[in-house]
């Protein structure tokens, strides 16, 4: 009779890795509306790839006006070929229009579409917020920087997407 105990150990777990990563090319996709903010997550997500051992010259920052205008610019950094994944950075700030709801919505399709499509991790760090306060607290302060933890998944998901 099996245990539970030699069940569990018999399970195959794939974990993500974070170190190794000297070999690593990624590309960082920015929205510069509202740029003020979005630098702070640019500088996180520098922050945590260098630290984990990407080397610079491996990291490639591609600025374009907006959120609207990422998921085109994510797919031809994909098509090349010359990442391992790509971070997506961006703040789209509610106002008082219905735009925030397109734009949010089209770009978090759109990014789907291209990881889906070309096979690569394609990873939305875009905030999408209420107000400037709430985009603060995600650029560094309360809520961290989610450039950092954008560049961290990125890290883990090509990692893991190996092992499988």
């Amino acid at each position: 009779m099996t245990t539970f105990t030699e069940q569990k150990n018999a399970v195959t777990h794939i974990d993500g890795a974070l170190h190794e990563n000297a070999n690593l090319r990624i590309g960082i996709a920015v929205g510069r509306f509202n740029g003020f903010l979005v630098e702070s997550l640019v500088e996180g997500a520098l922050d945590a790839l260098l630290r984990h051992g990407v080397l610079g010259e491996n990291i490639t920052v591609v600025r374009v006006p907006g959120a609207f205008e990422l998921p085109l610019t994510t797919k031809r950094m994909a098509v090349t070929g010359n990442y391992d994944a790509i971070v997506v950075l961006g703040a789209i700030i509610r106002g008082a229009t219905p735009h925030f709801d397109i734009v949010a919505s089209e770009s978090a399709k759109g990014l789907s579409h291209v990881a889906l499509h070309h096979d690569i991790p394609v990873i939305n760090g875009i905030l999408t917020t209420e107000n400037i306060e709430q985009t603060i607290e995600r650029a560094g302060t309360k809520a961290g920087n989610k450039g950092y933890e954008a560049a961290m998944t990125a890290i883990e998901m090509v990692s893991v997407l190996k092992a499988l």
